[in-house]
């Protein structure tokens, strides 16, 4: 059995685009020029004052939302930089605690059991020691 060889006609081909000129954009969805400057030759000067304030008025629409967006964009950012912030002064003063084995090993588990961070749980423990004692 001889295998057929195949040809380039074998494959289904998409027809070219037609080529853009660098003069002319192409071809736009809506009026012809004809059509479009006949339009406006018709038009009173009071519409197309209309027209040209409606096209106007959704720009400083938009711009108004958007520069109401980048504002609350940029306080978000500042508040999440400031809560950063905070974060790291809070935690920047350790204790280190040496404990016996048993010790270590019952914290460990009192971690395990409550599904907490050995951290918490001291910090827990020494903010009780020191709140009983009055500091």
């Amino acid at each position: 059995m001889a295998k057929e060889k195949t040809t380039i006609s074998d494959f289904a081909v998409a027809p070219r685009r037609p080529k853009v000129s660098q003069d002319r954009p192409a071809q736009e969805v809506g009026p012809s020029e004809e059509q479009s400057s006949s339009s406006l030759t018709a038009a009173t000067p009071a519409e197309t004052e209309e027209i040209a304030a409606a096209r106007t008025a959704p720009e400083t629409e938009r711009r108004e939302r958007v520069t109401k967006r980048a504002l609350e964009q940029e306080n978000s950012r500042n508040r999440l930089r400031d809560l950063k912030r905070a974060r790291e002064r809070e935690s920047k003063h350790f204790v280190n605690v040496p404990l016996d084995y048993d010790t270590k090993k019952r914290l460990e588990r009192a971690a395990y059991e409550n599904d907490l961070k050995m951290t918490v749980i001291m910090k827990a423990a020494i903010d009780q020691y020191l709140r009983d004692n009055g500091y």
